[in-house]
Formats: structure tokens, sequence, C-alpha cells
């Protein structure tokens, strides 16, 4: 009985060793791979010889046209220039859906602070949660701030206002500023300089159907 119980421990030991020294090659194969084009790459590493273009290069020019994420308009401004951002401004036009959408943003991001009337009643300030009202639109010392601003304000932020570059794009930004200049020239302030898109004029090139002929169509 000894000797049985002898080979049993014996045996447990070297499949135990055995597994041991097999356990790095048990890292390195995992078994099922559960998105393999992640695991194995099959994109050429930069600077190295790819056999898809007749020069053997790797890397490439952008496509001819190709726009930078976030650049589809001038947004090079730098936090702190004070001097160019006061000039700046786009050549955007905004339809009426557009801006429907514009005063959308500005209640949602906007008007938490700057209140949903402009007038830096918004619900963190009335609710005593900060000492420092917040700008209001319809005051005389923000009626005429240029656009451009504005633009660095949302992007940069200012004083106590955080930046809101991840919650708006550049377009969502000036139509956010659109909505409030827009606003603003209702109380005083400077017009509406962005314009509206002109509408979608009817197509009325498009042959006129007879009546009569269809009539007789159906009646055969």
């Amino acid at each position: 009985m000894n000797k049985i119980k002898s080979i049993v421990v014996a045996g447990l030991a070297i499949t135990l060793g055995l597994a041991s020294c097999d356990s790095g090659n048990l890292r390195r194969s995992p078994g099922h791979i559960y998105a393999p084009d992640m695991t194995y790459s099959r994109a050429y590493e930069t600077y190295t010889s790819n056999p898809n273009f007749a020069d053997g290069q790797t890397n490439r020019k952008p496509v001819t046209g190709a726009i930078a994420r976030d650049h589809a308009m001038p947004d090079h401004i730098n936090e702190g220039d004070t001097v160019t951002y006061k000039t700046y401004t786009t050549s955007l036009r905004f339809n009426d859906d557009e801006m429907k959408e514009a005063g959308r943003l500005f209640n949602i991001y906007c008007a938490i602070c700057h209140g949903p009337n402009m007038d830096g009643q918004g619900p963190l300030y009335s609710s005593g949660k900060f000492a420092a009202m917040p700008a209001n639109f319809k005051d005389g010392k923000y009626l005429h701030m240029p656009v451009g601003q504005m633009y660095a304000a949302i992007k940069y932020g200012k004083n106590m206002m955080g930046s809101y570059a991840s919650q708006l794009d550049t377009k969502q930004r000036w139509m956010v500023i659109a909505y409030i200049k827009k606003m603003q020239s209702t109380n005083g302030g400077d017009a509406f300089a962005f314009g509206t898109a002109p509408e979608t004029k009817a197509d009325t090139t498009a042959p006129k159907t007879d009546a009569k002929a269809v009539a007789a169509v159906k009646t055969k």
C-alpha cells in the first residue's frame, strides 16, 4: 500500500514539474484568440519595405485634397494670442435647422451657467454654487464682443469657465456663437454677421404631367 502511495506521489511531482517548466510556453500560446487582427497586425510598420507600392515605401504622403481631422475650417489660433483671435471669424452660413440645433447645444452646454435667457442667471449661479456671476450676454460688455474672442473662450476657457473643446467640435462652436449673436442682435447687439444659408428652390424644370394622358393609359 505504501508502495502505491509512493508511486502516486512521485507521478504527481513529475507532472507538476513538467507543467511548471512549460508555463512560459502556455503564456505565449493562450489558445483561442478573440481578435486575431489586433494580436497579429497586418499593417506594415513605419519605415519598412511595403510591396504594395511601386517604390516599396510604407510611409505615404496624404491623399491630395485630404483634410486633417478638425481642420475643415481654419482653427489654428493659440491660447493667449490676444491679437489674432479678436479678428478671427468664419465664413460659415447656417440654415434654420442648424440654428435650431445651435440653440439646443447652447441649452445643453451653456445655459447651465449663462442661463437660457443669456442673462447670467443659470441654474448653477442662481443655486448659489458659485459666487462669481457668469457672463451676462445681454450686458453692454458682451453685446459687441468679437466673435473670435468668444470662440477662444469656448475653445480654451476663460476665468472660471473651462474649455469646451472636447464637448463641441469646430462647427458646433461657431453654431453656438451664431446663436448667441442672433439673440444679442435683438437686444442692441451686433448684427448677426454669419447670415443664413440660402433656401433651396424647388426644381421647376421637371416636365409637367398630362392628366388626360395618364387617365388614358390607366383605362387601357
